[in-house]
């Protein structure tokens, strides 16, 4: 409990994604936003909402911890296509934080990964990547750098 309170606040964020998945590719777009997190339930929750003043879209994420399970369930939100329905499952160990699902992409089974790492007061980092392999490779196709707005 308590994993993501450092995230509550506001940030800057720069966006790198690949512009193809799935091909080999390292042509990245980069991207602004800001975020702004918010806690819930005494730590045990956390709620963001995030903009992309350049895309057509924007994001915001729910998670919730399981104390039974002593594991987050992250749940993606976009403003177009609505509730991501897999929840990425996953915990902290030693500062970083690693969560998974199986999902689809463009209609391929993937496993994906979420990492929360280079965690300070001023500054964190996110990355998603996508197995198609059953884990034995992984391509991370977005990274988020944020800086804490003061």
């Amino acid at each position: 409990m308590n994993d993501f309170d450092f995230f509550v606040g506001t940030w800057d964020v720069v966006n790198r994604r690949l512009r193809e998945r799935n091909a080999g590719s390292d042509d990245w777009e980069e991207f602004p936003g800001r975020s702004v997190a918010h806690g819930f339930f005494g730590g045990a929750g956390s709620f963001d909402e995030i903009t992309f003043p350049t895309k057509e879209f924007d994001g915001a994420t729910v998670r919730v911890y399981d104390p039974e399970r002593e594991e987050w369930s992250i749940h993606w939100i976009n403003s177009v296509r609505g509730l991501d329905p897999v929840p990425m499952v996953g915990r902290f160990t030693d500062g970083v934080g690693t969560f998974y699902a199986d999902d689809t992409d463009d209609g391929h089974p993937v496993r994906v990964r979420f990492i929360w790492s280079r965690v300070t007061p001023e500054s964190c980092r996110w990355e998603q990547a996508f197995s198609y392999d059953g884990e034995r490779t992984w391509e991370t196709n977005w990274i988020m750098d944020f800086t804490r707005v003061s």
